[in-house]
This record gives C-alpha cells, sequence and structure tokens, in this order.
C-alpha cells in the first residue's frame, strides 16, 4: 500500500511559518485526495484542512484564514503552509490520504506517521 510521509516540521517562534510537505510514493498515474490533522499531547484528534484532486479545499476555523493548502500538479504531494503561528498550534502534524484513484495499484494506507511542531512564546 501506498503510505504517505511528512516532512517539514520543526520549531518556531510565536508569528513565524512553516510549511510542511507529504508525499504519496506512487505510480505517475496515481492521484490522491489528502489532508491534515493535527494531535498535542493530551488532546484529540482533529482536523486541520483538507484538498481533493478537484480542487475543493477545507480548513478548520481554528486556522483563521494563516494557513493554505496545495497540491503538486500530480496530486500526489500536498502542503500545508503556516503561517502566524501560534503557541497553541503546537503538535504532530499527520497527513491523511482519503481518497486513492487510478486502480489498484493506487490504494493507500491512511495515515501518516506525523511530523512535530512546536511553536514557542
Amino acid at each position: 500500500l501506498v503510505e504517505p510521509v511528512e516532512s517539514g516540521g520543526g520549531s518556531v517562534q510565536a508569528g513565524g511559518s512553516l510549511r510542511l510537505s507529504c508525499e504519496a510514493s506512487a505510480s505517475t498515474w496515481c492521484t490522491y485526495d489528502m489532508s491534515w490533522y493535527r494531535q498535542a499531547p493530551g488532546k484529540e484528534r482533529e482536523f486541520v484542512s483538507g484538498i481533493g484532486r478537484d480542487g475543493t479545499i477545507k480548513f478548520a476555523d481554528f486556522v483563521e484564514g494563516r494557513f493554505t493548502i496545495s497540491q503538486d500538479n500530480d496530486k500526489r504531494t500536498v502542503y500545508l503552509q503556516m503561517n502566524s503561528l501560534k503557541p497553541e498550534d503546537t503538535a504532530i502534524y499527520m497527513c491523511k490520504i482519503d481518497g486513492a484513484y487510478g486502480g489498484r495499484g493506487c490504494s493507500a494506507s491512511p495515515w501518516g506517521r506525523g511530523t512535530q511542531v512546536t511553536v514557542s512564546s
């Protein structure tokens, strides 16, 4: 199964920016709907943003216009540009494949391992 792999996490000060990446290493004919979730210690996992290969985009209310989600033209890589970061954004950010297109060889294991984002005040 295709597994998404995240990168781009790190430590920043409040007000800073990070760009997270998630890649689904698959055949060139595979395309995907993908999304981002996050989970802080002691908190429940929550939806952050999602994008469909048709361009449909969703954001959680707490994003408040600070984040942008996008896909490469191949629809196998998704990015989350995070600006104006707040300490409460500190969490493990996880990529999820929501829909796979192109045939059985494109089937995915939905969840990535995650990448840590830490925002200090």
